[in-house]
């Protein structure tokens, strides 16, 4: 079985995102919600965002702008790009001075380039008073000296995704919860010709959040406290070492993979265990009438969160994506009042149930949602935002955070090192070299 792109984003919440209606007529109901900005004559907005793997994010994502333009007058062009494309497109707007209005970015890059973006700490702050307050770790992200960069849109929760029959196969009753006893599965699962498969390439979301669990389930880190740079250690090297263990038991060609890669695999029969969005789940839940294989994947598919490592407790990175405005758009008022109607009730409730588990709130007035307790595969992906740990771990967020991961130092770091193309102590090496160039500036 080929999949494409386009496969895999073939998927859709259905019936559960139900219809908007009339709960949203025009202008006058949209300046009754509390804060209020006047679009400028003539206004015309682009927005860049990622490409979705989840059709019912982007369905439910151009119903509330249609709306938004009704209410306002205000057109507003979606236009999308691949995830691995977003974040040096977004660096060039912000370097050049031109180009989309507003986007969506990943993790810490509104940082890289705070200068360059609208401030929108009015808007962040009156949404995080009448919603319950944002998440710790998406604020961190949209943050700066107590100032709104941008607003943190979603995180993207990253699980444990797997086959039960096959796990029951290689002698496992339940899938284990610690490190030592997933690599103990990986190996029984690969003497039965279903190998593991974990992104070792340039993925934004999948490369990252299994590089930094590597790391931080045992107790590594890339910088400390003060931001001092900290990657060459002991417990870097004990990360590296099970890595490469796990690695034994990959199926070939993770080290190349980006973040559609698993999800083609999975789908394709060819792993029974990845880390991935709910993505995975939903393009074969959805497309099971269409495919008896797909429809067998889909009933032997469940999720959990990723096994805890000697460091004795869960960490995990997730991808969080912010909406951000330049500060070149000549539109600015247009601009923070398509943020504001995207961010509140029912726009935002509406995008969450859309979007099948795969976007978590970081306003926390959204958590009880019902997509969360649709399935029981979504448990795993409900508290994305209130349990990620931001990538600058132990640091703080800022330039060399984002230049950083920007860079996939610590991707790189064990990349090369399971490949054989350095050594553990080579490896941790360069990476230390390079996060230092970032963060010695």
């Amino acid at each position: 079985m080929k999949f494409t792109r386009r496969d895999v984003i073939r998927t859709t919440a259905g019936a559960a995102a139900g219809a908007l209606g009339s709960r949203f007529v025009g202008s006058s109901a949209f300046a009754q919600q509390g804060l209020t900005y006047k679009p400028e004559e003539g206004a015309k907005l682009r927005l860049l965002r990622w490409s979705p793997f989840v059709q019912g994010d982007e369905d439910q994502w151009l119903k509330n702008t249609k709306r938004f333009t009704e209410a306002t007058g205000v057109e507003v062009r979606v236009d999308k790009e691949s995830w691995e494309d977003i974040r040096p497109k977004a660096a060039v707007a912000a370097n050049v001075g031109s180009g989309p209005d507003l986007m969506l970015v990943w993790f810490d890059d509104p940082h890289q380039y705070p200068d360059k973006l609208l401030d929108v700490t009015e808007l962040g702050d009156y949404l995080g008073k009448k919603y319950g307050g944002w998440y710790d770790g998406p604020r961190q992200y949209a943050t700066r000296e107590g100032k709104f960069l941008g607003l943190p849109l979603a995180t993207i929760g990253n699980a444990i995704v797997y086959r039960e029959s096959w796990v029951k196969e290689a002698g496992f009753s339940e899938f284990p919860k610690d490190t030592a006893g997933f690599l103990e599965l990986c190996k029984a699962l690969k003497a039965k010709g279903h190998p593991a498969g974990f992104t070792h390439g340039h993925g934004v979301g999948d490369g990252n959040n299994y590089a930094h669990w590597l790391l931080w389930s045992h107790g590594g880190q890339m910088v400390d406290e003060s931001g001092k740079v900290t990657i060459n250690s002991p417990e870097t090297l004990k990360a590296i070492q099970y890595a490469q263990e796990l690695y034994k038991t990959f199926i070939p060609g993770t080290e190349s993979w980006l973040d559609v890669n698993n999800n083609r695999a999975f789908l394709a029969g060819e792993v029974s265990v990845i880390a991935n969005g709910i993505s995975v789940y939903n393009t074969a839940k959805v497309n099971k009438d269409n495919d008896p294989k797909l429809a067998e994947i889909a009933k032997d598919m469940r999720t959990t969160n990723l096994p805890i490592g000697p460091v004795g407790k869960s960490v995990e990175l997730f991808q969080v994506t912010t909406a951000v405005i330049f500060n070149y758009t000549p539109y600015p008022n247009a601009a923070k009042a398509y943020l504001q109607f995207m961010f509140e009730d029912p726009q935002m409730s509406d995008w969450i149930t859309s979007s099948a588990g795969y976007c978590c709130q970081t306003l926390k007035a959204f958590e009880n949602n019902p997509v969360w307790k649709a399935d029981p595969n979504n448990a795993a992906y409900a508290k994305a935002s209130a349990t990620l740990r931001p990538n600058g771990y132990a640091g703080p967020l800022g330039y060399a955070s984002a230049a950083t991961m920007a860079d996939y130092v610590l991707v790189d770091m064990f990349a090369k090192a399971v490949t054989g193309q350095a050594t553990p102590q080579e490896a941790m090496e360069e990476a230390e070299k390079r996060a230092n160039r970032y963060y010695r500036v």
